[in-house]
Parts: structure tokens; C-alpha cells; sequence
């Protein structure tokens, strides 16, 4: 599965859009935003350049998107007011993702967002240019040290490519037969190839920001995870497992083929702490200074508002927490999806998915475990 080619959010705004159903992704970013601003603060206590790169990567679309960057905007800002310093630095904001992401989208709102920085701020903010850049993260996407702050949300348990070795190599077929991801039967080189995959996508990662990076310069990374250091733990894949049963309910049904289940694993990877500072360590570019974890309801907490989008309005009382996770999971991975079973089998796909997930949820509660990391890129 080439993942430049199809995986995005789904685009738009419509009711099955990620700018509709992104409420898991927005308290997420809520809730490691004390941590972003720390680290931002403690970038502009060491330097004061006169212009400011900032990144946001895997920025995706929707209402998420331009509220990331007005935060960081606004704790820089303030901090130069803080200082007494007579101008504002000029800034320069990237946005990346992958080329299928819904950009357009994104540079629509761009007007209104320099109309509210104008009127917020006031005439002595900026400039501020803000450019889309599209591009796998797990390379070179921007020039060498012209970034000093990077920021990355629900974006980094994606891997670069779905992991090789998955396929028997007698011709037998999958290893993980009847799965999507890794599962509580998965053999353990189902889970040595994406441990192994998650740790090369890692290290590619962190070496191409320590060159993009300045010296003192500040990532703040979250990301799916668990606690658990084995990746079969409940906490790290009990979703795709929910799916995959969903999937297999419809071979039974003749509605899709086993061998096309069989075939399909997602490019994804929830890794331990352990994991994560393993990269960093061995790494070398960047000094660790927190990682911490949190949960996130499955649903995103009732009575949250979702994502803005074409009159849809804010939290739907008309939904069951299953229809909820649902059309979150939908928005995310419809794409990837589409793409290997056919998009006239979506619609079923999801309203059975819906339907084991609130089975599930009647049952427990269910919680996301998402790693924030604080890093530093060594002087």
C-alpha cells in the first residue's frame, strides 16, 4: 500500500468529513497544550530571532488545524510583549501533510484567520505567512535550520508504510489472518515487524528534524501509545480489532472477500514509552525533557462539540456513543479503506462497526492512551 497515495482525512465538510468529526483529535491537542506552551516559552528565553519558523506537522484539515497555530502564534507574541521588545518577530508558518490532504480547505480559511490576528493582535503583530507544504514527515520536508518550534498531534502513530513481513513466505498467505493490525492472536512476527517498522520510521523522523531544527529549538510530539509494553494489550488495538470483526461480519455475509480482509493491514503503530525514548536515545540529536501520558474517552466525552462543518452544528444528542466513534474512526480511515474493499461497502462497513462499538461500550469505557513528548534539539 503506497501511504502518499492514500491515506488523508476525509475532506470537506460534510457529515463523514474529518472537519466534522474531529472532536478525539481537538482534546487531544487541548489537553498537551500546557505542555506546548512550556516548551515554547523556553525556547524565547534563550533567543529572540527576528523571524520565527514554526511547523505543524501532519496538520490535516478542518477547524484543528489554524486553532494549533493561533495558540502557538499567540504565546510567542505574547512573550515579546512580555519583553518589551519594540516590533514583533516575523513568522513564518509551515503546514504539512501528506499530498492527499484537503489543503484547499485549509487556504480557504486563511483570510478569515489573518482577519482575526489583525483585529486581535493589533497592527504591530506579523507579518505572518503561512504555506502549505505537502510531504511524508518521514524525510527532509524543510530547509536545514530554519525551524524553531515543531508541533505534531494524532499524527506520528501513522508508519511510512504498511510493515514488510506480514506475508507468509511459503505462499500461505498472511500471518494475521482474519486481523487488521495486531491483535491479541497475532504470532510475534506480527509484532516484530511492526515494532521493527515503527523504530525505522522513528529514527528517520528525528534525524530529519535535527537538521531542520535550530540548536535550543523545541518539538512537542502526541500520538497514539499504550502503557502496556505488550502492543497486545487491549488499550492499543482493541479498536482495529472491533473493525476487523465488522469486516469479517460482511465476508460472512459474501459482501467482501476473506482474502481481501486477509491482505489489508493498517500502516499504523502504537508504540510504549520505552519505545519512543529508545528512538530518542539512540538518536542522539535530541535531549528528552518530558513525556508524559493521558486518556481520551473512545467517543471524546459526551456533550463535547465536534468540528464546525456545513450547518452541522456542535455535539449530536441523536447519536449513540457507537455512531459517534464510529464516524471519528470513518473520518480518519474511509481512505485507506476505500481504496482495498471499494467505496459501495463503506456505508454497511461503518454502521456494523458502530454497532460493535457501542456493544462494547455498554459493556466498559474504553480509553485512548496518547503520548506527548517534549524535546529539545541539542545545541
Amino acid at each position: 500500500m503506497e501511504m502518499m497515495q492514500v491515506l488523508h482525512m476525509n475532506k470537506g465538510a460534510g457529515k463523514t468529513s474529518y472537519a466534522t468529526n474531529s472532536t478525539v483529535q481537538s482534546n487531544i491537542i487541548s489537553t498537551a497544550k500546557p505542555l506546548m506552551q512550556e516548551a515554547i516559552l523556553d525556547i524565547f528565553n534563550h533567543v529572540l530571532p527576528e523571524s520565527v519558523g514554526i511547523a505543524d506537522l501532519g496538520c490535516s484539515s478542518g477547524p484543528n488545524t489554524l486553532s494549533v497555530v493561533y495558540e502557538i502564534l499567540s504565546v510567542i507574541y505574547a512573550k515579546w510583549e512580555e519583553m518589551g521588545r519594540p516590533c514583533s518577530p516575523e513568522f513564518r508558518v509551515y503546514l504539512n501533510d501528506l499530498n492527499g490532504n484537503d489543503f484547499n480547505n485549509v487556504f480557504a480559511s486563511l483570510p478569515a484567520f489573518y482577519n482575526r490576528l489583525k483585529e486581535e493582535k493589533g497592527s504591530e503583530f506579523g507579518p505572518c505567512f503561512i504555506s502549505g507544504v505537502p510531504g511524508s514527515f518521514y524525510g527532509r520536508v524543510f530547509p536545514t535550520n530554519s525551524l524553531h518550534f515543531v508541533h505534531s498531534s494524532s499524527s506520528l502513530h501513522w508508519l511510512s508504510q504498511v510493515p514488510p513481513g506480514l506475508e507468509r513466505k511459503d505462499g500461505g498467505g498472511s500471518w494475521n489472518k482474519g486481523k487488521i493490525y495486531i491483535s491479541k492472536t497475532s504470532p510475534d512476527c506480527v509484532l516484530e515487524a511492526y515494532s521493527s517498522q515503527f523504530q525505522e520510521d522513528w529514527s528517520v523522523f528525528l534525524k530529519s528534524r535535527a537538521e531542520e531544527i535550530v540548536g535550543g529549538g523545541r518539538m512537542v510530539l502526541s500520538f497514539m501509545g499504550r502503557r502496556s509494553a505488550d502492543p497486545r494489550s487491549k488499550e492499543s488495538c482493541y479498536q482495529w480489532e472491533l473493525l476487523a470483526r465488522a469486516l469479517m461480519t460482511m465476508v460472512s455475509q459474501g459482501l467482501i472477500e476473506e482474502e481481501k480482509v486477509d491482505s489489508f493491514n493498517a500502516p499504523y503503530y502504537a508504540p510504549s514509552p520505552e519505545e519512543v525514548k529508545f528512538g530518542i536515545y539512540k538518536g542522539g540529536s535530541f535531549l528528552l525533557d518530558r513525556l508524559e501520558m493521558f486518556e481520551i474517552d473512545w467517543d471524546g466525552g459526551e456533550g463535547e462539540g465536534e468540528g464546525e462543518g456545513e450547518g452541522e452544528g456542535d455535539y449530536d444528542a441523536t447519536l449513540s456513543s457507537g455512531e459517534r466513534v464510529a464516524k471519528t474512526i470513518r473520518a480518519v480511515v474511509e481512505s485507506m479503506l476505500q481504496s482495498h474493499f471499494g467505496g459501495d461497502v463503506m456505508d454497511h462497513l461503518f454502521l456494523r462497526y458502530g454497532q460493535l462499538v457501542g456493544k462494547h461500550l455498554a459493556m466498559a469505557k474504553p480509553k485512548y492512551v496518547n503520548l506527548v513528548v517534549s524535546l529539545v534539539r541539542k545545541a
